[in-house]
């Protein structure tokens, strides 16, 4: 795929990331709710160019080499608010991650976000298992794969914004998705 795609769920916009995104996701992004159980690759405090980096010189090339998929999350009541963000990742033993800004959380759009990615992870880049790790204090992550039919593979320390946590690593094969899920 050349191209990723936009996709419209129930209640939300998934647009493909782009430079613009820079100031509203360094609005969003830049608050300990958000960060705390991120891998600790991520700068903290944030810095004020945190995003703008981030997209320059990370995101947007990863996309363009083929090895990474990355959308912002806009309610459709309000598409020109950026309120998080979901990405796929051809990493080992990594393949999903997201953010949702503070004042979303809880009302289960991650999971309606995580759904439409999951599906084009499975039926359209057609990979063989999906790979999340995810600090295990995370309760409403550690749910949600809980809830998508992942299963619980291995525990390890890691290293986290907050701190070294153990890290647990969720997983479904591509078949087991395709049993219990509708296709895109």
């Amino acid at each position: 795929m050349d191209v990723t795609p936009t996709f419209h769920t129930e209640r939300l916009i998934l647009r493909p990331l782009e430079l613009a995104d820079a100031d509203a996701i360094q609005e969003q992004f830049a608050h300990w709710d958000v960060v705390r159980y991120l891998n600790a690759l991520v700068p903290w405090p944030y810095p004020a160019d945190g995003a703008l980096t981030y997209l320059r010189d990370i995101a947007l090339p990863a996309i363009a080499r083929g090895q990474e998929w990355h959308w912002s999350l806009r309610l459709k009541s309000a598409p020109e608010q950026l309120i998080g963000n979901i990405s796929l990742m051809d990493e080992q033993d990594n393949h999903r991650g997201f953010w949702l800004g503070p004042q979303w959380q809880g009302q289960g759009l991650m999971s309606e976000a995580s759904a439409v990615v999951t599906a084009y992870w499975f039926q359209v880049l057609e990979r063989p298992l999906m790979r999340v790790p995810k600090a295990a204090p995370n309760q409403a992550s550690r749910r949600m794969s809980e809830r998508a039919g992942m299963r619980l593979i291995a525990t390890r320390d890691g290293d986290f914004v907050c701190g070294r946590l153990p890290c647990d690593t969720w997983e479904i094969t591509r078949e087991e998705w395709l049993r219990s899920n509708t296709p895109l």
